[in-house]
């Protein structure tokens, strides 16, 4: 066996990689890509099979943010000509769910821009979430901002299965990237969402600087959240962010991150998520190999891939899409 399968075999034996085992798998030959990928599908197959999780995100309020996230077209230091508007209204929110349907996608994404949510927001969200559980098997994951306990507790209530708050970089690297809230304002609103008994979903985005040794910090730090759902993004550098120089990444550089990823949350829902078009480009299907979930159709203000393209994707892999998206 490679050293790579006996690594996977030692994850699913319940020991946790080292760090010295994740840095070999970042620095790995490019010509060791396959065997990582297949020893990262020995995990994610043991969990998972061969279900992809798809889902589809909803811009529900585009740009007016008084955050400078250098890698956010929506951010207050952002001259990329993006569309602006409030919240949606709750029809408009209702309607998207019957696209989410129409792609296949399981879980449907409320996400907003902006710091917080006020009060009317979540109660625009909260009415839309009433409906569409009602009325669809849809899973909801929403992603508004930093929540206090009140707001959390109003979309649980309302059914909000699960909510995204990503760590986006590394501890150490997060002031270079951001400076109007703190690495901890992050980790604290991904700890009140698990306090409301809501689904915690958090992730990164990759490419924005950090060192290997920080990618496997961040997967640690990912894993003692103890977060059900890991968006892996990687870098779309929009023209008009503080970021618009940053080049892609390497679609095998991707490719092992995607396996770390997996090697150091075996039994979570990894998740590609922004920026895989044009990082992994013509890659993308191996990235399946590890994750185990997507996202169709466009992102917030960028364009993603059609979705007849990953269903085509998922069924030319032998994989299934997964019904049931938690």
């Amino acid at each position: 066996m490679s050293k790579w399968t006996n690594l996977a075999k030692k994850v699913l034996e319940g020991e946790l990689l080292e760090k010295k085992e994740a840095l070999e798998i970042l620095e790995a030959p490019n010509d060791e890509v396959l065997s990582i990928m297949d020893a990262a599908y020995t995990i994610r197959s043991h969990y998972f099979g061969n279900k992809v999780k798809l889902n589809m995100i909803i811009n529900a309020k585009s740009g007016l943010c008084p955050e400078n996230c250098g890698y956010c077209s929506q951010s207050i230091v952002s001259n990329a000509p993006i569309e602006k508007y409030p919240m949606l209204n709750k029809e408009t929110i209702i309607a998207g769910a019957q696209e989410a349907i129409k792609r296949q996608a399981g879980t449907y994404c409320i996400v907003a821009s902006g710091r917080a949510p006020s009060k009317r927001d979540v109660e625009e969200v909260a009415g839309a979430v009433e409906e569409i559980t009602k009325t669809t098997s849809l899973k909801i994951c929403a992603c508004l901002g930093f929540l206090n306990e009140e707001k959390a507790q109003r979309l649980q209530q309302a059914g909000v299965h699960r909510y995204n708050h990503n760590l986006n970089t590394h501890r150490d690297n997060h002031s270079s990237i951001v400076s109007t809230h703190t690495y901890e304002d992050r980790v604290n609103t991904v700890n009140e969402v698990k306090r409301s008994g809501i689904s915690p979903c958090s992730g990164c985005i990759f490419g924005m600087g950090e060192t290997n040794e920080q990618i496997y910090e961040i997967g640690v730090s990912l894993r003692n959240l103890d977060v059900d759902s890991i968006p892996v993004n990687f870098l779309h550098a929009i023209k008009g962010t503080p970021l618009q120089e940053q080049k892609p990444l390497e679609p095998l550089a991707c490719l092992k991150i995607l396996a770390l990823m997996r090697f150091i949350n075996p039994s979570k829902e990894i998740r590609i998520s922004g920026g895989r078009e044009v990082n992994l480009r013509s890659l993308q299907p191996l990235g399946l190999y590890a994750a185990n979930s997507i996202f169709v159709g466009d992102y917030l203000t960028t364009d993603g891939q059609e979705a007849e393209y990953d269903h085509k994707m998922i069924e030319d892999l032998g994989f299934e899409i997964e019904e049931c998206a938690l």
